[in-house]
C-alpha cells in the first residue's frame, strides 16, 4: 500500500501567507488574525472545537471531516509547535493545544535542538533533526501503513515541496491579505509544473485549491 504525504486544510491569505510576523506565545500566527484565516472551518458542523450545536454542511464541512482520514502520523515545523527559538529553555511548554492535542497520532517536530519526546492524551511528540526525506521516513514507519500529514507551517511545506516529497495538497485561500510573514507561494500557479490542480470556490468566501502529482 502506498503511503501518501498529504497537506490537509492548510490556510493561506489571498497573497499567499500562512502566518504573519512577530509570533509570540499569545499570538501563534503573529500579526495575522486566525479568526479570519480559519473562519470557514470554524463555522462547520464538524469543527472539532465546536461547543454549540449547528454549523454549516457542504463543501467546507467535507474538508473539515477529511482532515484526519487515514492519517497515521504528522510532521510539523518547530514554529508550529511553539514560539521558542534556539535551544529549548522551557520543557514545561508543551504546545498550544492543551492536554488533548487534536492530532491523535505520533507528531514529528523538526528542530535542530534536542528535546525528549513526551505524550499528551493520545498524541506523542518527537523532536527530530534531519532533512525532509529522513524525517518523512521516520514518520512513515510510525504511521503503521497509513498516510502522513504535513501540517506546516508554510516554510516547512516549501521544504518538502522543493524536495519533491509531497503527494497531495489541499490549500484553503481566505479572502484576506497579510502583506508579510511566512509565505507558501506568490501564486499557486508555481506548482503547476509538478501538480494537477482543481480550484473550487466555497459559499463561505474561501477558495479550495486541490493539487495532486502529475
Amino acid at each position: 500500500m502506498t503511503q501518501l504525504l498529504r497537506v490537509q486544510n492548510f490556510n493561506v491569505s489571498s497573497d499567499g501567507y500562512g502566518a504573519g510576523e512577530h509570533q509570540t506565545l499569545e499570538r501563534p500566527f503573529g500579526h495575522a488574525d486566525p479568526g479570519e484565516l480559519f473562519a470557514w472551518a470554524g463555522a462547520t458542523a464538524s469543527w472539532p472545537m465546536r461547543t454549540d450545536p449547528g454549523g454549516s454542511r457542504g463543501l467546507d464541512d467535507y474538508f473539515t471531516r477529511d482532515y484526519a482520514r487515514n492519517i497515521g502520523a504528522e510532521i510539523m515545523g518547530r514554529n508550529k509547535f511553539g514560539p521558542q527559538r534556539g535551544p529549548w529553555q522551557d520543557h514545561a511548554w508543551q504546545g498550544w493545544w492543551g492536554d488533548e492535542p487534536p492530532f491523535r497520532t505520533p507528531v514529528f517536530v523538526m528542530t535542530h535542538h534536542w528535546r525528549p519526546s513526551f505524550t499528551l492524551s493520545d498524541t506523542t511528540f518527537h523532536f527530530v533533526e534531519g532533512d525532509p526525506a529522513t524525517v518523512l521516513a521516520r514518520a512513515r514507519e510510525a504511521a503503521g501503513g497509513k498516510d502522513v500529514r504535513l501540517g506546516g507551517g508554510a516554510t516547512t511545506i516549501r521544504e518538502f515541496l522543493d524536495a519533491g516529497l509531497v503527494d497531495t495538497l489541499h490549500v484553503a485561500v481566505s479572502p484576506v491579505k497579510l502583506g508579510s510573514g511566512a509565505r507558501l507561494w506568490e501564486s499557486p500557479d508555481e506548482l503547476l509544473d509538478r501538480y494537477h490542480r482543481d480550484v473550487v470556490p466555497s459559499p463561505s468566501g474561501v477558495t479550495h485549491h486541490l493539487f495532486w502529482r502529475r
